[in-house]
């Protein structure tokens, strides 16, 4: 799969205030051979015109398009579509308040070349936002629901699924467009929707791997938004309580 055209996707509602460190992240990776697609869904801030004025100077192909229809799923659904009719064969994402390592692209590359189909990188807490208490308090989230997720019954194996539950973060993914096009894409939905599509790919392929060396540093700001019972809720699956399902996103 060497040479495979590369598209990173990057869905992103009202992020004024912290795309520009993703795009600079971006720019930073040692593995530019990529085009990125940043696409802005339904913002009123000044997301869009960021991402265009990145456009201009950055060190790949940008395109940056809409997406009316609010919803996470909407959005990365949009863009990644856009991007296999234009050509990408590898699709990788991460989310418009993430920071990918350095290594993020050249990793995603190489674990899809070494096993086509879904590829689950690792997220950890963004190191300006919280200290040592937050980013610990998200990690053990993180590792709760990927707990939670193993052992869900509705998770088992016997329902039909050709792989076991690994956990799954949107923000930090990469996959074949072949795969995402045979599973029906991303559901075009709000919030939470990274569950419902690994659960359809797993019932697709067992080609699920997890590379450690797609490392993402994850926004902490649904801890301050939800507190950390309301976060622990979304994680595990059990919604919003009274918070709207796609805010933050």
């Amino acid at each position: 799969m060497s040479g495979a055209p590369l598209w990173v996707v990057v869905p992103a509602h009202e992020e004024a205030a912290r795309l520009g460190g993703t795009l600079r992240a971006l720019a930073a990776q040692r593995d530019r051979d990529f085009t990125l697609l940043v696409v802005d869904n339904a913002s009123k801030d000044a997301t869009g015109a960021i991402a265009r004025e990145f456009a201009a100077r950055a060190p790949f192909p940008v395109e940056v398009i809409e997406e009316p229809e609010k919803g996470v799923g909407s959005a990365v659904d949009t863009g990644f579509r856009y991007a296999i009719a234009r050509g990408a064969t590898l699709l990788a994402r991460t989310d418009a308040d993430c920071l990918p390592g350095p290594g993020w692209a050249g990793a995603a590359r190489a674990a899809l070349a070494a096993r086509p189909g879904l590829v689950c990188g690792r997220i950890t807490a963004r190191r300006d936002e919280h200290g040592p208490l937050g980013r610990a308090a998200f990690a053990g989230l993180v590792g709760l629901a990927a707990l939670f997720g193993r052992l869900r019954p509705q998770h088992a194996r016997r329902h039909g699924y050709r792989a076991p539950y690994r956990m799954h973060a949107g923000n930090n993914m990469a996959i074949t467009a072949e795969l995402y096009l045979a599973v029906g894409g991303m559901p075009r939905r709000p919030s939470p929707t990274d569950r419902l599509f690994l659960n359809a790919v797993r019932r697709h392929t067992d080609r699920i791997s997890r590379c450690r060396g797609m490392v993402v540093e994850n926004s902490t700001r649904r801890l301050r938004a939800y507190g950390l019972t309301g976060t622990a809720r979304w994680y595990l699956d059990q919604g919003s309580g009274t918070h709207g399902t796609d805010d933050p996103r």
